[in-house]
């Protein structure tokens, strides 16, 4: 590695260092590093990598992390089991990586989480060996993942048809096609610091046959959190600083992933925990407690600059605002206050007399010599208080009605308009019979004619969440888009949107639902948004270093044709890490032994599956043969005017 031959270049430059055999003797470099020793902490400093890796800046001053240093210097960096810098136990711990029962100042540690997973695949019965990069012993090629990658294959859905040859603009909705932590990496240049709110649906890693972890069934609990921390990790970057991060989740990653989320966001800035009842009569094959519900775990980017919108105003609550007038519908409500803080001691401010005159039905604050006084006392003789000041109530005057009770006194109640109705803030129990899952599954069906998706979510769940947390205009992103339902509902709901999706599926699914919202689908939540149709969204793809290799070998007609696949491959170091060319040339033999179709097999096999893109700087690569048209697209994406500016 470029990084661990920098640091024994380093090392070798000092004589105190090295032994008989010009190897580093490792103990003297220890005992320096822990004595802090001058000469060992400029020669790191005077590296870009090394004092990239080892030091953190605080203003114009390089602190030297010599942990970080020890530990580096003693693993045994080409064994997986000592490939992270954490205990090899998930637990809470303390700063000194101690682990703990109780403490305040603790965060959540696992396997690996110094690295970087990739979590690639594209259809559903698709496995592979996955490569966790070292933040600190591989930095060269964690930059590389997360480099920008090149866009291609795009175009743009309209009401009028399909457009290719398109440039990207700032109105366009964006779908991309390709790995998500990927993909978000690439986002950054354009949309850092643009998105009002983040809302994924990950795949939960149960452990059950229902997990929805599709990328790969045999993922643990460790690889799991790595997958979720780099993804959550590198999203927040785009977020505005008034804006919101939710999450779903059930039960058996929740407390996890929660204390992830407050390690990455702050625990300052997490404004609650959602139940959302999505199976009101639970799943009855549970062992203990049938679940019925999911969770969401909801953060602000900076709690003190978030605002939240109330909810729609729901049907049940239409119907309560039954009178109408010149002015509008309304419902009725007393005047007099009751319950809590109604009392005239609690509010002696309000507890005034009102004057009515049966003859002009006109309500004052002036005796005359025709009023009847009202006084807010109950029929019990309770002296409560008005809902509003004096001031108030002159100002509302047009609003109130006069009712002579069967006790032959008066009453006032005010008219409670529709109009003045302000919503009401989200609890943390949501439960509407729309949000559950056969409801989402319904909608499915409504659209493709069949169960083409499992686990959906509902559009009206998405469609309540886009409402408290966004405006008309907004940017939301959801990076795991699985069917598009939270794309859907934000193109019928005006709001700007991203979506993310690596499976295959994106484009007889996800894809094809947006074209029929475009179309006008009269599905979810179409009819109760005033749904006509209308809008458009640009389509690309990750493009990917190996597909003209692919290409290449599904076309081949004989053996030689696969060879020549498989020595390009070779040559160009696009093959799984594992395999070396003098394997390769070990088992020729073997490999000319094989039919052609499992010779196929084979190279597609070899073919590393963990670096399928291709990056930014490589654009004008001869090489990648990329053409002019994905060249085009890409140059307006990321704003580039020429080959300087890449």
């Amino acid at each position: 590695m470029k990084f661990l031959a920098e640091l024994e270049r380093v090392l070798k430059a000092d004589e105190r260092f090295i032994g008989e055999d010009n190897n580093v003797i490792k103990t003297r470099v220890y005992d320096a590093a822990m004595g802090t020793d001058g000469l060992l902490v400029r020669s790191l400093l005077d590296s870009d990598l090394m004092r990239e890796s080892f030091f953190i800046r605080v203003d114009d001053v390089y602190v030297f992390d010599k942990m970080k240093f020890v530990w580096v210097l003693e693993s045994k960096e080409f064994l997986p089991d000592s490939y992270t810098l954490y205990r090899n136990k998930i637990g809470l711990v303390d700063r000194g990586n101690h682990l703990i029962s109780q403490q305040q100042d603790v965060s959540l540690v696992w396997p690996y989480k110094d690295c970087f997973l990739e979590g690639g695949q594209t259809k559903e019965d698709q496995k592979r060996e996955e490569i966790f990069y070292n933040e600190t012993l591989a930095p060269d090629e964690v930059n590389r993942l997360l480099e920008p990658k090149v866009l291609g294959n795009a175009r743009r859905y309209t009401s009028n048809g399909v457009e290719d040859g398109i440039d990207f603009n700032d109105n366009d909705n964006l779908i991309i096609k390709g790995n998500n932590l990927l993909a978000l990496s690439s986002l950054l240049k354009r949309y850092e610091g643009k998105v009002k709110c983040i809302y994924i649906d990950p795949p939960y890693n149960t452990p059950s046959a229902a997990n929805t972890f599709d990328y790969n069934n045999s993922f643990n609990h460790s690889s799991w959190l790595t997958f979720m921390k780099n993804r959550i990790g590198c999203s927040l970057s785009l977020l505005q600083e008034n804006g919101f991060f939710v999450v779903a989740i059930d039960d058996n990653e929740l407390f996890y992933l929660g204390t992830l989320c407050d390690e990455l966001l702050g625990r300052e800035n997490r404004l609650g925990v959602i139940s959302v009842v999505h199976n009101p009569g639970g799943r009855q094959d549970e062992e203990f407690f049938p679940t019925a519900h999911e969770n969401m775990i909801v953060y602000a980017k900076n709690r003190s600059k978030a605002v939240l919108n109330n909810l729609p105003m729901s049907e049940k609550k239409t119907n309560e605002y039954n009178m109408t007038d010149s002015i509008g519908s309304y419902k009725l409500r007393g005047f007099r206050r009751s319950g809590n803080n109604s009392l005239r001691e609690e509010r002696p401010n309000m507890f005034y007399p009102i004057f009515f005159d049966p003859q002009s039905n006109r309500l004052t604050l002036e005796k005359t010599d025709n009023s009847i006084e009202i006084l807010p006392i109950d029929f019990n003789g309770e002296e409560r208080c008005w809902r509003w000041d004096r001031d108030t109530f002159l100002a509302r005057k047009k609003d109130y009605l006069v009712v002579k009770e069967r006790n032959k006194t008066y009453d006032i109640y005010v008219k409670e308009r529709s109009t003045d109705y302000k919503g009401e803030k989200a609890k943390t129990v949501w439960n509407k019979p729309e949000y559950t899952g056969q409801s989402a599954t319904t909608t499915i069906k409504q659209i493709f004619g069949s169960k083409a998706f499992t686990y959906p979510k509902s559009e009206f769940l998405l469609k309540d969440i886009i409402h408290i947390f966004t405006n008309p205009g907004d940017l939301i992103i959801d990076f795991f888009m699985g069917s598009g339902t939270t794309h859907a509902a934000a193109h019928k709901m005006k709001r700007k949107y991203i979506g993310i999706e690596q499976m295959d599926y994106i484009n007889t699914i996800s894809v094809l639902r947006l074209k029929k919202v475009i179309a006008g689908e009269e599905n979810g939540i179409s009819k109760s948004v005033d749904w006509q149709g209308g809008g458009s969204f640009v389509y690309c793809e990750l493009l990917e270093v190996n597909e003209s290799l692919m290409k290449a070998l599904q076309i081949a007609k004989d053996s030689e044709a696969v060879k020549a696949v498989l020595n390009q491959a070779t040559k160009d170091g696009k093959l799984i890490p594992s395999v070396l060319p003098s394997d390769l040339r070990d088992t020729e033999e073997d490999f000319n032994n094989l039919a052609l179709d499992k010779q196929k097999k084979l190279v597609a096999e070899l073919l590393d599956k963990n670096r399928l893109y291709v990056n930014l700087s490589d654009l004008d690569d001869e090489d990648m043969a990329i053409n002019e048209e994905d060249k085009a697209f890409t140059k307006s994406f990321y704003g580039l005017d020429g080959r300087e500016n890449i």
